[in-house]
């Protein structure tokens, strides 16, 4: 039991133990390099293959994996990005001291995830972006998003820090867009000791430059330099590639972005045990699905063939009494936080000239009927028992109250 709650939500979304102390200590005691070195060689490798891109390129956090990424959108003023309002702040964070216009689109009401059929209405001839993510682990829907978007030359880019482990009709998220962003933050489905984050794409400018960037390397223009080198020693930094180029401009300086050695580690220990992590969530989801739906007046995400849910979040809706029934389940020790507020209303967003009533969908699933359950594999058996119980008595007590005030 955590503070007050038999069920918490999750601190840790994956489990961390003697595997990944094991490969701290190896790695301790060999007096290999602890940056840049060769775990986070293997770990982008890996990465890359279990997502199916051509690159994967790791960073400090999905923080910044988000903000390299949006930089290869090369937004310039007068530019609209299309965004979607229900998702953490960090997917749109970027765009704030940007002098582009922001379009939220509304989202679809079972998976929370961009509607694209609203989508195609929002798209102009500045268009140059869309910022999607895949809510909880159910992804968007991504052929109809791709045959607006690439027709048009508009740019995808794929927040997938929920989706590590969902599949889409045999592919995965992070290569069906442009450019896909993961996190291993601790609540993560894995985790790189409590932060870390990936890029992934199949550009080959796009993954030069951003290797720059985390490498503490300009974002540069550059051009062969055919006038002769001076005289360098052979022991010199950099040796004659400071002469071989000449920078005719800079997009961005460099900053240091490298994973650790240790973190990238970890990493690899926590790929081993993904479809594990994965599988234990979703069969807690099953478990919440089969007592949900037996109740009047809910709806749960009913998951089509060709789609893997990797339930980073679990989500349910109630046509009435949700603010009761979260109380209820607090009463019972269940543990429930509502994710996430819709991003056109948060203040730095109103001051961009967005407010209430532009994405309805949104609005009203969140203010009136979204749910979000503790869904994580710390959970033993027990706590999963005392959720579905504390779930079941809930509802029919919210139930019953509705019934006799009608």
């Amino acid at each position: 039991m955590e503070g007050d709650f038999i069920v918490p939500f999750a601190r840790r979304g994956s489990i961390v133990g003697a595997d990944e102390l094991a490969m701290v200590g190896d790695l301790v005691d060999s007096g290999d390099v602890l940056s840049a070195g060769g775990l986070r060689d293997q770990f982008e490798a890996r990465f890359a293959k279990h997502v199916g891109s051509r690159y994967a390129l790791s960073v400090t956090s999905g923080t910044v994996a988000l903000e390299l990424a949006i930089e290869m959108l090369d937004l310039e003023p007068g530019d609209e990005v299309i965004a979607t309002p229900q998702t953490f702040q960090a997917t749109l964070q970027p765009l704030l001291d940007r002098d582009v216009r922001v379009r939220f689109c509304d989202i679809d009401p079972v998976t929370l995830n961009i509607d694209p059929t609203l989508l195609r209405s929002l798209v102009t001839d500045r268009t140059k972006a869309i910022l999607l993510v895949h809510y909880g682990g159910y992804p968007a829907d991504m052929d109809r998003i791709m045959a607006i978007a690439r027709p048009r030359g508009i740019k995808v880019l794929e927040d997938a820090a929920h989706a590590l482990g969902t599949g889409y009709f045999g592919r995965r998220p992070g290569a069906l867009g442009d450019i896909g962003c993961f996190s291993f933050h601790s609540t993560k489905n894995i985790t790189t000791l409590g932060e870390g984050g990936m890029i992934t794409l199949d550009r080959d400018d796009w993954a030069e430059r951003i290797d720059r960037r985390r490498n503490n390397e300009a974002d540069g223009l550059y051009v062969p330099d055919a006038t002769e080198e001076p005289f360098l020693l052979p022991w010199m930094k950099f040796s004659a590639d400071v002469y071989r180029w000449t920078c005719v401009g800079v997009r961005k300086p460099g900053t240091n972005a490298t994973m650790a050695e240790a973190a990238a580690g970890v990493g690899l220990v926590q790929m081993d045990k993904l479809d594990s992590l994965v599988e234990r969530r979703r069969w807690i989801a099953g478990r919440l699905d089969d007592a949900i739906a037996r109740f009047p007046g809910t709806r749960i995400q009913r998951v089509p063939s060709g789609i893997e849910h990797s339930y980073h979040l679990y989500t349910f809706f109630v046509d009435h009494g949700r603010d009761d029934l979260v109380r209820a389940l607090h009463s019972r020790g269940v543990e429930v936080q509502l994710r996430y507020f819709p991003q056109h209303l948060t203040p730095e967003w109103r001051w961009r000239g967005h407010g209430l009533g532009e994405c309805p969908v949104a609005e009203r699933l969140w203010f009136d009927s979204h749910m979000n359950l503790p869904c994580h594999p710390g959970l033993s058996d027990a706590q999963v028992d005392h959720l579905v119980d504390a779930v079941s008595a809930s509802l029919r007590d919210v139930l019953a109250t509705r019934q006799r005030a009608s």
